[in-house]
């Protein structure tokens, strides 16, 4: 197996156990689950992650490396409407190219906590929260609500242009969908695709 092929299959793995594991949480998420998502034997599976933990432990790595990209991508940029525009379309990107991740990253920012718990986001999740200058236990109410109904919103969008195979043409108005969110509309001609942030 060449490394680029492996690689690619190791991404597809974490995505699939990412979007497993926000939809059931961990201790309701079985290997042999997460096999059959991506159509490898429990063997098999275990070939490229020896374990349920190790392959937790990855899924945890990955999604917080990806949240770190994006606030390392507008944390120069003082906070406002193009911060945040900014930080839309970087987040858009990443959850096109990896809607499982991010389903997991976002899920204790939708929720509230993982597993309903009360406690804040940590990790990814902080990350995304950060990327727009938001600490839940400081921002005005109103920000919040909008900064997670736009992180609800492109969590929701990005499965669904995942599962209809068109995240090409979803992009633009997921990215107009959670702008408009956060209360700052967009020109409704600008249906452009800008160069995408590599995810």
């Amino acid at each position: 197996m060449t490394r680029a092929f492996r690689q690619q299959a190791d991404d597809q793995i974490l995505d699939r156990a990412a979007a497993l594991f926000a939809q059931h949480g961990f201790a309701h998420t079985s290997v042999q689950a997460v096999a059959d998502a991506v159509g490898l034997s429990k063997a098999g599976l275990l070939h490229h992650f020896p374990s349920k933990d190790a392959l937790h432990a990855a899924v945890l790595a990955q999604s917080t490396a990806l949240g770190q990209q994006v606030v390392d991508l507008v944390e120069h940029l003082p906070l406002g409407p193009e911060r945040d525009r900014r930080a839309v379309e970087a987040l858009t990107d990443v959850a096109l190219a990896h809607p499982g991740l991010i389903a997991l990253m976002l899920d204790p920012v939708t929720r509230g906590g993982d597993d309903g718990s009360d406690e804040g986001p940590t990790g990814a999740g902080e990350a995304a929260l950060r990327a727009f200058g938001v600490d839940p236990a400081t921002a005005d109410t109103e920000r919040v609500v909008r900064v997670v109904g736009a992180l609800a919103a492109m969590a929701v969008l990005s499965l669904a242009a995942a599962r209809h195979s068109q995240t090409t043409q979803w992009r633009p108005f997921v990215v107009a969908a959670c702008t408009d969110a956060l209360g700052h509309r967009r020109p409704s001609t600008d249906t452009s695709s800008p160069d995408q942030v590599e995810a």
